[in-house]
């Protein structure tokens, strides 16, 4: 009787503090999608109102239509550098995680080792000027696309060790099998193994596309003489302190939430293996 009273009251605290968080959390966003549709005037002298007295679409249509920016150019530059990122981080990741569990070549675990204890470094924006120069010496300094030959290099070393991780939960018999079969190494990862990757590859995938979507410093950095290659963060960072949306706090609301969307909709559509992916990932190392 003791332990169930024990466990009720347990529930209820661990229940009651999930949703103290979730209210923390979504609450801001519920408030920041809400307010982009009020009137800059309505904005302050309700500002303890969450949703609007007299809603407009004035906001929106101020973003869409910007002098500032070209919202349409800038959300297009930002689709194909998310995906193409996204692409690349999921292949790299998983071929190099495959070959890590899989292969067996000289130096297999040095290797892996080293690239572990790249994970505790963190370089910051030390490594912004030898990129330039290198993409400058390529002439690729003032585009978008130098950013993406880089990015494509610089695989993340968390997303290799829980694609690794979640390999070494598959059985080894069914790369036997496929190699009896006459299938070579690379086949065998292709055709048996990364379809089997799914919920971890979403995983990874849905984080590189809020950071590739999200980036600001680099995109500003190399596109900075190059509007017509600038990202919808840029843009969006480029109007608070330009013409009309400068001082009003209402366009900028809606900038935001239009932004927010395809990150949205990348958990959407990525939630279904999200947590699987995570969770089978860290099990085992």
């Amino acid at each position: 009787m003791g332990i169930s009273i024990k466990k009720k009251l347990a529930d209820f605290f661990t229940y009651l503090f999930l949703t103290v968080l979730v209210v923390i959390v979504v609450f801001p966003l519920i408030y920041a999608v809400a307010a982009s549709f009020k009137p800059l005037s309505e904005l302050f002298s309700d500002a303890d109102k969450v949703f609007p007295i007299h809603p407009t679409l004035e906001n929106y249509k101020t973003v869409l239509h910007s002098e500032v920016i070209n919202f349409r150019v800038m959300t297009l530059n930002s689709i194909y550098y998310t995906l193409i990122n996204v692409f690349g981080v999921i292949m790299s990741s998983s071929m190099c995680a495959y070959a890590f569990e899989r292969g067996h070549f000289p130096g297999r675990k040095t290797m892996f080792v080293t690239i572990g204890a790249l994970m505790f470094i963190n370089m910051g924006t030390i490594t912004v000027y030898p990129k330039f120069d290198i993409l400058n010496a390529i002439h690729l300094n003032k585009s978008l696309w130098g950013l993406i030959v880089l990015n494509l290099f610089a695989i993340p070393t968390v997303n290799i060790y829980l694609v690794k991780s979640y390999i070494a939960t598959l059985p080894k018999e069914m790369d036997e099998a496929a190699k009896i079969d006459g299938c070579s190494f690379f086949g065998t990862f292709i055709r048996i193994t990364m379809p089997l990757l799914k919920p971890i590859l979403a995983t990874i995938g849905v984080l590189a596309f809020n950071g590739s979507w999200n980036e600001y410093l680099m995109p500003t950095i190399f596109t900075i003489s190059n509007p017509s290659q600038q990202t919808l963060m840029v843009g969006i960072n480029a109007m608070k302190s330009s013409g009309e949306s400068a001082s009003n706090w209402s366009v900028m609301l809606a900038a935001a939430v239009l932004a927010l969307v395809p990150v949205l909709i990348a958990y959407a559509v990525g939630n279904r293996y999200f947590v699987k992916g995570l969770s089978a990932g860290a099990v085992k190392g």
